[in-house]
């Protein structure tokens, strides 16, 4: 899946992740985090409110030396109530059958510029609120994952 997902953003982005600023909202290992920060972003954000989770992903950043990447140890909807918005990309990988999505969706628009993209995996097929349009979707085993593009006020985003 993880290939898929950089090969389709390479694709959006016309190769060049050069100056895109990354939120990696449940980073767990940092796997779609740190890919995208050794792809050449300006900055990424690493999320987790695990500890030793969040342990670990400093240690990796440190070993890397990887200065244009943050790891923060935060609840998910806490960190969105303060987080400063222009997002390019933003990852969504949260834990499944916990209803995280409906929480999540209302506030993601004010961290997004027209747009940026949201990637998203869960145990279902992602419905796209208004504002956001599917650009890419596939199931990889028992798990769907989305790109979606935030469009806000766009006529052809699906509502």
């Amino acid at each position: 899946m993880r290939e898929t997902l950089f090969n389709w953003l390479a694709h959006l982005w016309g190769q060049d992740f050069t100056g895109r600023r990354v939120l990696d909202l449940f980073a767990g290992t940092g796997a779609l985090g740190m890919e995208a920060a050794s792809r050449g972003v300006a900055h990424a954000t690493l999320v987790e409110s695990h500890a030793a989770a969040v342990q670990g992903l400093r240690a990796t950043v440190t070993r890397l030396k990887a200065a244009h990447v943050d790891v923060i140890q935060a609840d998910a909807l806490a960190y969105l109530g303060t987080a400063p918005g222009g997002w390019d990309l933003v990852l969504l990988d949260p834990p499944f059958g916990q209803e995280w999505l409906a929480r999540l969706w209302p506030r993601l628009p004010r961290l997004l510029a027209p747009g940026s993209l949201v990637y998203v995996e869960d145990d279902q097929p992602v419905e796209p609120p208004a504002d956001f349009a599917m650009l890419r979707a596939a199931r990889a085993g028992a798990v769907h994952y989305h790109v979606l593009q935030y469009r806000p006020g766009d006529a052809s985003s699906p509502t």
